[in-house]
């Protein structure tokens, strides 16, 4: 069973930056070698969204929500085995609680073009609140 925590929420002006992470950790200490992991984020009365994708191995393939693309950047320590997501340029309608989720049985292929958009991944962290004030 894969174990996920997130950390590094807060509230900030809009136009700032704040960066979430994410550890990932297995009960035996297993670490997989290839697995996609992905931010998702859910704001008040509306549904759970995906806001960017990264697969652990070969070219690590990103994908990223239209709404974050050039202002987020999703990447990946595997010596720390530790998710990141870099926000820039923060807006008031980034504010959400921010989810991590891991799937190690997903594809390369499946974490670049679906993932993002069907949330169907098996594990996923608590959640971690980014406020973003006008």
């Amino acid at each position: 069973r894969v174990q996920l925590v997130e950390s590094g929420g807060g509230s900030v002006q809009a136009g700032g930056s704040l960066r979430l992470s994410c550890t990932v950790s297995t009960r035996n200490g297993y670490i997989y070698n290839r697995s996609c992991l992905g931010w998702f984020r859910q704001a008040p009365g509306q549904e759970r969204g995906g806001v960017a994708t990264i697969y652990t191995e070969g070219d690590h393939s990103v994908y990223y929500a239209s709404s974050v693309k050039g202002r987020f950047t999703i990447s990946h320590n595997n010596a720390k085995n530790t998710l990141y997501l870099q926000m820039n340029l923060l807006k008031p309608e980034d504010t959400a609680v921010y989810y991590c989720a891991a799937d190690p049985a997903m594809s390369g292929t499946y974490c670049y073009r679906t993932a993002g958009a069907k949330g169907d991944f098996d594990f996923w962290g608590q959640g971690t609140q980014v406020t973003v004030s006008s």
